[in-house]
């Protein structure tokens, strides 16, 4: 192949003697081929908080966060995948192309200019990308990726790809806290819009991202729960702190994707899961103040969801079935008031600091300090309660605000934040958790769940981790050999098109891949 592409190209060179003045037509001086190192920054920012959400369709059904209503459950509510699809695959299409050559571009720009800040901001994307593609698919590309000699590429394991993410981070931090050289926080706001240009606020995520990796390791003996910790308590120190993407809302590719204007959620209705962890059904306690603001009510007010599988409505009369995701029967028009992180102008997030302090809790817990893991439990659902206000807030969403007597009414129920510390439980943490990241934080949702192997107990023994999750055993996919799914098969168009011969070393052929255990998740 790379011959005969030599030879062709030395065709045209022969039969042009003028060509670089020939090629010169193709230059526009309206678009320059070589731009600053800051101007590739924007698009990779909006694909690395928007990609995840095109995923989300499908690990949120995986998760049980939402279902797609039909006539019987579908693959992906059944634990399967759909061949010969890209279906799953948005993360691992811009890690690779979106990001890509762009990042590496960038990357090199900054380090010739010493523009060290943005330098950092690039080791986080790379950090980040290896995160979210080692969670979902297993075995990646790392070492080989983006080099553009080579036309197959060989996978690398997950144990490396998580020290490699370490490595990342750790450079982005010692990046991010230099201030000689370029660093410039005016020329890096420019097109950060994220944090726009404030470099500490960089470093705070890095030192989150490094805790969540950190946190990944509960099943290894290599878990370290004091270096969770410390990663933790120099990341976000509030809610202010959070990364958030903010949608104008004047074109497509501008809105939230899962807003009404864009219409990719009108299939999709919230699970039982979901409504059961918030009306009292789980937890033994009063309602959750947040579910009126969070989730759709039936047409007759009362909160429901729909079971994975079933796929359909079941029994359920038309104003008992669940409304959409943006709280109404049928697709509303543009301008209407939606709610929470489904209108078009939510301001999406990437990390928030009550998922941080989950994590700190978690890692707490796990640290047999259930003193530390109160605290930060208490600030997880607390904080999570202002955050829900806040997306409320973006667009003025239909729900009202949840008040300070509803909050502090929540707050005192015993069995949602236990009176003491020795009464903490791990499903409490890990339940709050998956409350806290529903609708937006999908990767570490089904991570958690991996980890916790669906349907662990308690150490307590006295409920799952996850109360109430019921796997759809009866209906799974085909493929699955009875077997519950564990991670999404690569990206088909490109790895399944053109990469297979590196896929067959790593099982990747196999029908049931997908159900095959990730590393990270194993003793």
């Amino acid at each position: 192949m790379k011959t005969l592409r030599g030879l062709l190209f030395a065709g045209v060179l022969l039969a042009t003697p003028s060509c670089k003045d020939f090629l010169a037509v193709n230059d526009n001086p309206n678009g320059p081929q070589v731009v600053t190192a800051n101007l590739y920054l924007s698009p990779m920012l909006h694909w690395m908080v928007t990609a995840p959400q095109y995923d989300g369709r499908f690990l949120g059904r995986y998760s049980q966060e939402w279902i797609l209503v039909g006539t019987s459950p579908s693959t992906w509510d059944r634990m399967g995948y759909d061949p010969g699809s890209d279906n799953g695959a948005q993360q691992w299409r811009d890690v690779y192309w979106s990001l890509g050559q762009n990042l590496v571009d960038m990357m090199n720009k900054a380090e010739a200019e010493q523009r060290w800040d943005l330098l950092g901001v690039g080791y986080v994307l790379k950090a980040w990308g290896w995160q979210v593609i080692t969670d979902m698919h297993g075995e990646i590309i790392v070492k080989e990726a983006i080099d553009q000699s080579k036309f197959s590429f060989n996978y690398d394991t997950q144990e490396y790809t998580y020290t490699e993410i370490q490595r990342l981070l750790n450079k982005a931090i010692e990046l991010l806290q230099k201030t000689d050289g370029a660093v410039d926080a005016a020329y890096l706001g420019r097109t950060d819009k994220l944090y726009n240009g404030d470099r500490t606020k960089w470093l705070k995520l890095a030192y989150g991202l490094l805790a969540l990796n950190l946190n990944h390791y509960t099943n290894k003996a290599a878990y370290k729960p004091a270096d969770v910790l410390a990663a933790v308590d120099k990341s976000f120190a509030s809610n202010a702190d959070d990364a958030l993407l903010a949608y104008q809302g004047t074109q497509n590719d501008d809105r939230n994707f899962y807003g009404n204007t864009r219409n990719n959620m009108a299939s999709y209705r919230q699970a039982q899961f979901i409504v059961q962890l918030m009306n009292g059904t789980q937890t033994n306690s009063v309602v959750d103040p947040r579910m009126s603001r969070m989730l759709s009510p039936s047409p007759d007010g009362v909160y429901r969801g729909l079971d994975p599988a079933l796929g359909t409505v079941g029994a359920l009369s038309a104003t008992q079935q669940p409304m959409n995701l943006w709280g109404y029967t049928t697709l509303p028009p543009t301008g209407s008031a939606t709610r929470y992180v489904f209108d078009d102008k939510t301001k999406m997030p990437l990390m928030t600091y009550a998922q941080l302090q989950f994590i700190k809790a978690e890692a707490a817990y796990k640290a047999g300090d259930k003193a530390m893991a109160l605290t930060a439990y208490r600030n997880g659902v607390s904080t999570h309660i202002d955050f829900v206000n806040a997306r409320n807030s973006d667009n003025g969403q239909a729900p009202t605000q949840i008040s300070a007597t509803e909050k502090a009414t929540f707050l005192a129920d015993v069995n949602i934040v236990p009176a003491t510390a020795a009464a903490l439980t791990l499903t409490q943490i890990m339940s709050q958790k998956y409350i806290a990241q529903w609708g937006w934080g999908h990767n570490e949702i089904w991570m958690d769940l991996r980890r916790y192997h669906y349907t662990d107990l308690d150490p307590s023994g006295a409920k799952q981790v996850f109360p109430g999750f019921t796997p759809p055993s009866t209906t799974l996919y085909p493929d699955n050999g009875g077997k519950i799914v564990q991670r999404v098969r690569p990206r088909f168009n490109s790895e399944y098109v053109w990469n297979v011969p590196a896929l067959k070393v790593i099982g990747g052929d196999a029908l049931d891949y997908h159900t095959k255990p990730l590393w990270i998740t194993q003793p």
